[in-house]
């Protein structure tokens, strides 16, 4: 098994460094990663400036490479350019902190997993969702768990991607999830530098709300009535009582069930 391994944090980040250790017991593990912090950077590429690999070795004696990019840059440099065949499957992580609900539009975390089923790999982002702990071995064991199924559930369901969120500590299971919908509150912090100017510090508190149901789906429908605290099938509350959170994604941003009603009020339109 060959497992392209990336993530946000950086080569040197904790998280990588115990799945790397991890995902060695199924096979060939080649990481190619940021050379430093890359969060929040969705799925930018460069295309201004060349990309730059410096090849690094770890304490194990393998090798990987650092790239003065972001996430999707390294899996994309790595499957076209540094590998010599395709992976078997694009895992990014493990981050440190949550990557829930609307997150995933931001996190390169999810991106880097992103890239992956571009290129036609199933792929698996995969977060602590503290920012304290320090610990990753919890989620480090379920990845190692879950990837060969990612790998075999491909053969029937290509282009497949999970985000995965694993609480800190002990979960009590798992829960396949939807995505919830989180904003952020008082997102910048106004200050003056020691010149009298004025600047900005981005911040904010999460703040998540259920999100409408997809059009449909009865289950979905009679979980928006339900009580905040149990609606485990949302990502956000799963992860609040202590489920590890599994949400299947795709980069299609179609909104299908809007195809119909904006063709009845264009198309009228199209012929004029």
């Amino acid at each position: 098994m060959r497992v392209l391994l990336s993530n946000d944090d950086g080569i040197n980040a904790p998280g990588l460094r115990t799945l790397r250790k991890s995902l060695a017991l199924l096979g060939e593990v080649l990481v190619v990663a940021p050379d430093r912090e890359r969060s929040g950077t969705g799925h930018g590429i460069t295309t201004y400036k060349p990309l730059r690999t410096k090849k690094i070795t770890f304490s194990d004696g393998t090798y990987g490479w650092s790239v003065n990019g972001t996430p999707a840059d390294c899996v994309k440099l790595a499957i076209e350019a540094l590998m010599p065949r395709k992976p078997d499957i694009v895992v990014s992580g493990i981050n440190l902190g949550a990557n829930l609900g609307t997150d995933v539009l931001y996190s390169g975390t999810v991106s880097a997993a992103i890239e992956g089923i571009i290129n036609g790999i199933p792929s698996m982002a995969i977060s602590l969702t503290s920012s304290e702990s320090s610990d990753f071995s919890q989620a480090a064991a379920f990845a190692l768990h879950i990837v060969p199924l990612l790998i075999d559930a491909d053969r029937d369901i290509k282009n497949i991607l999970v985000n995965v969120n694993v609480p800190p500590g002990k979960p009590r299971g798992m829960k396949i999830t939807r995505l919830g919908m989180r904003r952020y509150v008082n997102v910048f912090d106004k200050r003056t530098d020691p010149r009298g100017n004025v600047y900005y510090w981005m911040a904010g508190k999460p703040e998540d709300t259920i999100p409408e149901p997809p059009a449909g789906h009865a289950a979905a429908k009679a979980n928006t009535n339900a009580n905040l605290a149990t609606n485990v099938d949302i990502d956000v509350h799963a992860i609040n009582n202590n489920y590890i959170s599994i949400t299947p994604l795709h980069f299609d941003l179609t909104d299908f069930a809007a195809i119909k009603h904006i063709s009845k009020i264009i198309e009228p339109q199209l012929s004029l």
